[in-house]
């Protein structure tokens, strides 16, 4: 599983593998599915043409969700601005290594050594994959 999903499965924790987002691994479900075709593992990652990706999905308000987890830690974190401290508040590796690999994921084309300007993109891409894909995600921390 990719670090998306697995922010994901953190703040859509019902989701379904037919609800995960173009480009990432299924989330697994309690039921074992049968061996797909090559044809088919395309279309079980993919929404069809036309389809939102969130269809089967309920909004969740991501802001008052993370503001409520922020609350209760006992860190500092402030999850608006920074990626570190939302994959923290997330419970998810916030490591170099591990913002580098979610880089690769969401297709960066920037230079990961500097990672101040990789980061503030790394933030705006998951809000808005968040956003696109079910959450209700604040205007201002989105494109």
């Amino acid at each position: 599983m990719g670090i998306l999903s697995n922010i994901f499965s953190k703040i859509f924790p019902g989701a379904h593998a037919a609800n995960a987002p173009a480009g990432t691994a299924p989330i697994p479900s309690a039921t074992p599915a049968s061996t797909p075709t090559p044809n088919t593992t395309t279309a079980a990652t993919a929404p069809a043409p036309g389809a939102p990706a969130a269809a089967a999905m309920t909004e969740v308000d991501v802001e008052k969700m993370l503001n409520d987890m922020a609350q209760k830690s006992s860190e500092k974190l402030n999850w608006r601005t920074s990626i570190v401290d939302l994959m923290k508040l997330l419970g998810i590796d916030s490591s170099l290594a591990a913002r580098k690999e979610l880089a690769k994921e969401l297709h960066y084309t920037g230079d990961t050594g500097d990672s101040a300007s990789m980061n503030i993109w790394l933030h705006r891409q998951v809000m808005n994959k968040v956003a696109a894909n079910g959450g209700k995600v604040p205007a201002d921390l989105k494109d």
